[in-house]
């Protein structure tokens, strides 16, 4: 197998990239994100990927596409919720809306995942079980929205849903034993989660490791009939 790992640098994508790096049938892993990634034995290099520069995408992928034939596996394993430097936080009422945060929330979660898809799907090889997944959320469910709050968020990875949806339609017509997903890592205990794990379980907090090894283990499960739907960690499909 070869992969393409988006946002290496994150407590998630570097666990992805750790857990494949150490399977004995994975040949080649692309470390790709905005920083440098650390890497981890002869199968693995890094590549600089910007998700709010499609140029450092488009760059990326015809890098990749020069050293090998095709891909089998891509992740994006991005995302954001909050940031303190440029003050962004999750809303608890339509009245904290700011055009701002809403603009970055939607580049970070929607617009840089479908420019990664853009550039990246046409790696995919032709015949053979491949997929494209990115990290999704279960607040991103409109179904299964019951508190309301985090309006941004939720709205970005809804918007995030559709286009996994819509892409997998248009994958099947070129790549039919392709499979396009999103994946609900869980609760995690990174950077992303940390100021909401008050209230989170002990035993329902996961270490990178723990979630990337639950999400590699349902990729594995999933069969391209499955395509265009959002998955847990479980295993268990997600109301759209």
């Amino acid at each position: 197998m070869r992969v393409a790992i988006v946002g290496a640098s994150g407590g998630i994508g570097a666990a992805l990239a750790d857990e494949l790096e150490s399977c004995p049938s994975v040949a080649r892993i692309f470390r790709l994100s905005r920083s440098p990634a650390a890497t981890a034995g002869a199968t693995s290099s890094h590549l600089r990927l910007d998700l709010e520069d499609e140029t450092s995408i488009a760059e990326a992928a015809a890098a990749i596409q020069q050293e090998i034939k095709a891909l089998d596996l891509i992740i994006v394993a991005t995302g954001l919720l909050h940031s303190e430097r440029a003050g962004i936080r999750p809303e608890k009422t339509f009245r904290a809306l700011s055009a701002d945060s809403m603009m970055a929330t939607f580049q970070a979660n929607t617009i840089g995942p479908a420019l990664v898809a853009k550039h990246f799907l046409p790696l995919l090889a032709k015949d053979r079980k491949t997929a494209f997944a990115a990290l999704s959320a279960r607040v991103g469910s409109i179904g299964d929205n019951r508190l309301g709050g985090w309006h941004s968020y939720r709205a970005s990875k809804a918007a995030l849903n559709m286009l996994i949806k819509t892409f997998s339609i248009e994958l099947a017509r070129q790549r039919p034993l392709a499979l396009c997903v999103g994946l609900h890592p869980g609760t995690v205990n990174t950077g992303l989660s940390q100021p909401f794990q008050r209230n989170v379980a002990s035993d329902a907090l996961f270490s990178p490791r723990t979630s990337a090894c639950h999400m590699l283990s349902v990729l594995d499960g999933l069969s391209c009939e499955q395509s265009g739907s959002v998955f847990a960690w479980d295993g268990k499909m997600i109301a759209p």
